[in-house]
């Protein structure tokens, strides 16, 4: 089930997508609240309706809330909102997951940042320009 933006979830309020995964799909939204941004992490329908795939879910939820790791991102709550399961937690600004490695490159060709001689860049190695003498 895709939430569109502007579709309320509780007390939150849809601002996008983020992405989805086997377990679940991730929306930005706006705590309607406590005025703050959260990540929102849906279980499937297909998946709501599978009592083993909820109570997971659910553990997920409950181990990640026990944790405290700056590399974690914070739990808020969880929400069961009719047929739908929610995860509420901490919205973590940045790159996706993958990193700068997955970007297209900019015209400088080397991600916008200065290489070293000697550096690489996959399989190529940055050369040294001759000195001029």
């Amino acid at each position: 089930m895709s939430l569109a933006p502007g579709a309320q979830l509780g007390p939150y309020e849809i601002t996008g997508a983020i992405g989805a995964g086997g377990m679940g799909e991730v929306y930005r939204a706006r705590d309607t609240k406590l005025n703050r941004d959260v990540a929102i992490k849906v279980l499937p329908a297909e998946f709501a309706s599978d009592h083993e795939r909820v109570a997971r879910f659910k553990r997920e939820a409950q181990v990640l809330a026990s944790l405290n790791h700056p590399n974690i991102a914070g739990i808020y709550g969880l929400e069961d909102v009719g047929a739908m399961v929610a995860l509420v937690m901490e919205l973590v600004e940045g790159e996706d997951r993958r990193g700068p490695a997955h970007r297209a490159p900019d015209r400088g060709g080397a991600g916008g940042r200065a290489r070293a001689p000697g550096s690489r860049i996959g399989s190529y190695e940055i050369l040294r320009r001759p000195s001029a003498r």
